[in-house]
């Protein structure tokens, strides 16, 4: 699964999603495309289904590009733990979405079945999204 080799910082703070999405709005290599409607974290572990599903579904046909990459730290504590000695170890990673955010694009494969391919992942997803096309898409969100 999808982390960093190294980070500056171990420990995130959990930050607020606000905001639309505008680097990473538009299609840039592909010709279809899954775009995010609302905002989410997304684990490495959803990723990485969603990229399974993709793939397997495309018959490893064509090219996929994963447009997100997890690279903020969530921390757990231990359950039954007393409070305070600091904050917990790092848990999982996890990407932070804005709605608008292109995640996954595919090409050289006919144009509906790259768009089932992206709705198996988009049932992946914890937040609503739509697939977009090259020639469909027209407004940033």
């Amino acid at each position: 699964m999808l982390q960093p080799k190294r980070v500056k910082y171990r420990n995130h703070h959990r930050g607020r999603r606000k905001g639309v999405a505008t680097s990473g709005s538009t299609l840039n290599y592909g010709d279809v495309g899954l775009k995010a409607t609302e905002s989410a974290w997304i684990t490495s572990r959803q990723i990485e289904a969603a990229r399974r599903a993709m793939t397997r579904y495309a018959r490893r046909g064509g090219r996929l590009w994963v447009r997100v990459f997890p690279d903020k730290s969530v921390t757990a504590r231990a359950a039954e733990t007393r409070m305070g000695k600091g904050k917990g170890a790092p848990d999982h990673w996890v990407a932070v979405v804005k709605p608008g955010r292109v995640l996954f694009e595919m090409a050289g494969i006919p144009e509906d079945t790259a768009k089932h391919a992206l709705t198996l992942a988009a049932s992946k997803m914890p937040m609503g999204t739509r697939v977009v096309t090259r020639r469909g898409l027209r407004t940033t969100m």
